[in-house]
């Protein structure tokens, strides 16, 4: 969908990229900032399909997403939520530009910044300092990606609700419980457990439970 006004997404994927990598330059920031385009999509609907290759990954300047892939019995897995000034992508697949496993949908009216593949890579030819803020993002999502996998090996069901919970209060109201059940790996019953159990014990999650 056409943006009117696209000044206040594209500076806020500047600032985004100041604060991961303070030392790129103004004239970096521009470059790239100058090629990118924004992208306005209703709620529900897919930036992107498992079995494509995702030409662009997007910057959520508004709006919620989700990433999911859909198991063999054709029931939706989320593996993650991507809220605001964060980086919508099957980030593996991204760099190595081959089909993705999953499926990329937005929960809200989303405001999207797209940025290509073919222009990450000229940014990287032409501007060094470009190299190590594409290293700085890789080790995020491998940072990330480690602690999902982590989570369900060392904590249990309980534990990954809380340690969400704490970790995620702007969202919490934005997620259904059938999308949250999903992540957490558990049946949404079993959520319903938990989440009255943390209320009853009165367990610290410097949230307020009940408004979820």
């Amino acid at each position: 969908m056409e943006i009117n006004n696209i000044t206040k997404p594209i500076q806020a994927y500047s600032n985004a990229l100041r604060k991961i990598y303070p030392d790129l330059n103004s004239d970096e920031i521009h470059f790239i900032s100058s090629k990118v385009t924004v992208t306005k999509l209703k709620a529900k609907k897919l930036y992107l399909i498992a079995g494509e290759i995702q030409e662009s990954l997007a910057f959520a300047f508004k709006g919620l997403l989700r990433s999911f892939h859909i198991n063999d019995k054709g029931e939706e897995i989320t593996i993650a939520f991507i809220k605001e000034n964060n980086y919508a992508t099957d980030y593996g697949a991204f760099i190595s530009q081959t089909p993705s496993k999953y499926y990329i949908q937005t929960l809200e009216s989303c405001l999207l910044v797209n940025v290509p593949f073919t222009l990450i890579q000229e940014c990287y030819s032409k501007y060094k300092n470009f190299e190590k803020y594409g290293r700085l993002i890789a080790e995020k999502h491998l940072n990330r990606r480690q602690n999902r996998i982590e989570s369900f090996l060392f904590e249990n069901a309980e534990q990954r609700y809380i340690n969400f919970i704490s970790q995620n209060k702007d969202i919490l109201n934005r997620i259904s419980l059938t999308h949250l059940s999903s992540f957490l790996g558990i049946k949404r019953q079993t959520l319903t457990r938990i989440r009255k159990r943390v209320i009853q014990f009165n367990i610290d999650t410097n949230v307020s439970c009940n408004k979820f």
